[in-house]
Order: C-alpha cells, then sequence, then structure tokens
C-alpha cells in the first residue's frame, strides 16, 4: 500500500536551482510549498550508490533525517545504448573539473567515445529519472521514469541543462536544448516519473 504525503511543505533534496524550479513547476497546483536543500543549508551527502534508485535514495534519506521533512530526491542521467549504458549514474561526473562542471566537455567526450567506436547511427540514448520520496521514520516510495531518443552533433540549443543540446527526443525534430523549457518538461524523463509520483499526493 502506497503511503500518501499528507503534509505542506516538501523538501526536494537538491542545490541544482534549476532542476528544483523544474520539480517546483510540476508541483505548482497542488498548493504545495516546495523548499530546495540549499534554502536549509544542508550539505549534499556522498552519491555512493551504482544505480539511480540508490543514489536518490541517500539524497532523500538524508535530507528526512536531518530536517525532519519528508524529502524528495531524484537522481537522473543519460545512458547511451553503444557505450554500454554509460555514463549513467556517473552523467555529472563526466563533467567535473577543477573549476567546476562542464558540460560541454562532457558531451565531447560522449561525441568522442562514439566516434571511437564507430557507432552506427541513430546512436540511442535514454534519460532516465528515479525520484524517492522519504520520510523521517526511513520509510520511502520509489518512482521511476525515461525518456527515449539519439543523439545528434554538434550541439544545438541553447536552452536546459546537462546533455539536453545532443539529446533529441523520440518524435520531434529539435533536441531538448532548442526546446522551450515548458515544453521539455511535459516530455522529460522527470515529468514521467513524476506523473507516477503524483499518486502520492492523491488523498481522494
Amino acid at each position: 500500500m502506497m503511503r500518501r504525503f499528507d503534509g505542506d511543505t516538501l523538501l526536494v533534496a537538491t542545490h541544482n536551482k534549476g532542476k528544483l524550479e523544474e520539480i517546483a513547476d510540476l508541483l505548482s497546483d497542488l498548493g504545495i510549498t516546495v523548499t530546495g536543500a540549499a534554502d536549509m543549508s544542508l550539505p549534499e551527502p556522498e552519491e555512493t550508490g551504482t544505480t539511480f534508485v540508490e543514489n536518490a535514495r541517500i539524497k532523500a534519506h538524508a535530507a528526512a533525517s536531518a530536517t525532519g521533512l519528508p524529502a524528495l530526491a531524484d537522481d537522473s542521467g543519460i545512458s547511451i545504448d553503444a557505450l554500454d549504458g554509460a555514463p549513467g549514474v556517473y552523467t555529472a561526473d563526466w563533467a567535473e573539473t577543477p573549476n567546476g562542471r562542464d558540460f560541454v566537455l562532457a558531451m565531447t567526450r560522449a561525441h568522442e567515445e562514439l566516434e571511437a567506436r564507430n557507432a552506427p547511427h541513430p546512436r540511442r540514448a535514454a534519460f532516465n529519472c528515479t525520484f524517492v520520496l522519504a520520510w523521517p521514520d526511513g520509510h520511502d516510495e520509489v518512482f521511476e521514469g525515461c525518456v527515449g531518443g539519439h543523439l545528434v552533433w554538434p550541439m544545438r540549443g541553447e536552452e536546459g541543462h546537462g546533455y539536453d543540446p545532443i539529446f533529441q527526443p523520440d518524435g520531434y525534430d529539435v533536441t531538448f536544448g532548442e526546446m522551450d523549457r515548458w515544453e521539455k518538461n511535459r516530455i522529460s524523463h522527470r515529468a514521467d516519473a513524476f506523473r507516477k509520483l503524483r499518486a502520492v499526493f492523491d488523498n481522494d
């Protein structure tokens, strides 16, 4: 039996402003106050998991335990078929530099590794998102979403974040980087997971 969320404040365990805005928008019609981990001065826990669900659980439970609030965390990334699913949970790690994250560097690495393998076109990939909603007593609920597509090169578009400029979702002729952010929010991996998550807030 799924546990229902019956509070009025939800802590989103992320320091990523763009991600917080996306989730707040997805929750906007529910009358729930959304606050981020940075607003609560929470540290970012070390993500030691090897799957999206493990890392989301680490973040959600750390935030719920620290604040006494139900906490929502997601772990998301892009998995490229011809790279055996990489970068996967290491999606953000590919962008790490001594001066912060550089996703142009990460996208270039993905392209170069595909070229090195002579990967055939279309180069299939999927964005994955796993939401974990954790309560302070240790209970959690898990919701997973996915959107399929293929990779393009060179990069296209200035919208979005991460690997969006090289990912063209199925059924569209534009990349996530060229797509209006609210249109992207409607079809994204996060939106897919969120449609499932909404059941937690349904108290009918």
